[in-house]
């Protein structure tokens, strides 16, 4: 890749281009627990966070109605930092002069003007549409004169707020290559490869970072395997994609013997989300939002298609690797994300801890640099998707800056494609797989206890 392509697909700014692409979509920008009092009790008398999303930098805060806002971090009168602005009930002010805005950037006061002033009619702070949606805040920051598209429809959204838990952490590197690692359906093999397995029935259904013991569906030989072991001892998958309404759905074969294949079916949402098989009944959809150029948070939502979710156990189990409130990881470049050789040698691939395989990832993605080089890089077969994805973003741009509509769920056209996605993790038959897996999706769906609608299957045109 060019270096002027390189910076063209990493830079999110306002005004880049391809950041001009990332706000035409639905974007995470806070978690809804981290206005709990029990998890930051600055919040128990003073509902308000500095944010900061693509180089900007916000204010989210929640009035006495409990109505979100989103505003511009910088006053319109003379530019200080309303993050520090006084929670009134029904708007936040400024404490430099006082000026005073509502959640959807009304003016309502200018105190300091005289009386009968009508500057305050005159001015409106920049506010951006938000919605609450399990468990996280997300705005839409596109152009004002612009209607955001639907929010879309996808499981981790339409499940019941008993089914699905929401969890985030920072990573200091570029979004593009938090979501490259995501994608790519080569690196568990190794990345996240165990040098043993454990007993199936000791592996729960929450686990903070085991999920790749996890039994697959199927079996072989009336045997379960958990996944860590396909991963390891079939290392060569056969990679394909398809487009979809929101993106591309993504094949990756292990071939077992003559007769079995081991099939994992999951999907890149646009622009920057992945949805994945954590267990038979459950999913994590991942999204990635930057910070700015070189730092993104990432935001789980594990989907429960069985029984209702254990949240405070999840968030207990996840909480001992981050710290509170802005979920920055305890490991990392200081400390070597904990790397340990004797375990390299004996127990994980890596050698970075079997309880917490984000940090696997985060180690992936910040050791490439705070902007990978993708100039250095020498992409072979099994990168397939990757490239597919840069093609996809860079005609993104090139649609954005020509004032059309990027696809996938920014384009209102498409909304009725934004369902699901399917996704499977298992051991098939050979030469039936393409409807083993289709027919294990159903049936997941079947059993559940709040949908049996059957996902977007069908390739876009």
């Amino acid at each position: 890749m060019k270096a002027e392509q390189n910076e063209l697909i990493t830079r999110v700014g306002p005004g880049t281009p391809c950041g001009d692409v990332l706000r035409r979509y639905w974007q995470p920008v806070a978690l809804v627990d981290e206005f709990n009092p029990a998890l930051d009790p600055r919040m128990a008398k003073r509902p308000v966070k500095a944010v900061r999303i693509m180089g900007q930098d916000l204010v989210l805060f929640k009035d006495a109605q409990d109505r979100w806002g989103l505003l511009d971090r910088d006053c319109p009168h003379r530019g200080a930092d309303l993050s520090f602005g006084r929670h009134e009930g029904d708007g936040l002010r400024c404490p430099f002069h006082g000026w005073k805005f509502a959640v959807d950037g009304t003016c309502l006061e200018t105190p300091a003007e005289p009386t009968g002033s009508k500057l305050c009619e005159r001015v409106r702070q920049r506010h951006y549409p938000v919605t609450e949606q399990c468990g996280v805040v997300f705005a839409w920051m596109g152009p004002a004169e612009m209607t955001p598209p639907p929010f879309p429809a996808f499981d981790c959204f339409t499940a019941p707020a008993t089914h699905t838990f929401a969890f985030k952490g920072l990573w200091n590197a570029n979004w593009l290559q938090a979501f490259e690692v995501g994608i790519d359906p080569a690196h568990p093999s190794f990345l996240h490869r165990f040098l043993q397995d454990e007993a199936l029935d000791a592996i729960g259904d929450n686990p903070a970072g085991k999920q790749f013991r996890s039994a697959s569906a199927g079996d072989v030989d009336g045997e379960h395997w958990p996944m860590t072991r396909i991963m390891r001892e079939f290392a060569q998958p056969e990679i394909s994609f398809e487009a979809m309404p929101y993106g591309m759905q993504l094949t990756a074969l292990r071939p077992m013997t003559d007769k079995l294949t081991h099939v994992r079916v999951t999907n890149a949402i646009f622009p920057a989300t992945f949805v994945i098989p954590l267990s038979e009944t459950m999913t994590i959809t991942q999204m990635h939002v930057p910070v700015d150029d070189t730092r993104t948070y990432w935001y789980s939502f594990f989907t429960s298609f069985a029984g209702p979710l254990d949240k405070e156990a999840m968030r207990a189990q996840r909480l001992q690797f981050i710290s509170l409130p802005d979920y920055i990881p305890k490991s990392g470049r200081h400390n070597n994300w904990g790397f340990n050789p004797e375990e390299q040698m004996t127990q994980t691939y890596l050698g970075m801890g079997e309880e917490d395989i984000n940090v696997h990832d985060q180690w992936a993605v910040e050791s490439m640099g705070a902007i990978q080089d993708r100039t250095r890089e020498h992409l072979g077969t099994s990168d397939k998707i990757i490239m597919a994805n840069r093609r996809v973003l860079l005609k993104a741009i090139e649609t954005v800056q020509a004032g059309g509509v990027p696809p996938g769920p920014a384009d209102a056209a498409l909304a009725a494609g934004m369902t699901g996605p399917d996704t499977v993790d298992g051991v098939a038959p050979a030469g039936t797989w393409p409807t083993w897996w289709r027919e294990q999706a159903k049936a997941k769906r079947d059993r559940s206890p709040w949908t049996a609608r059957p996902a977007m299957t069908v390739a876009s045109e």
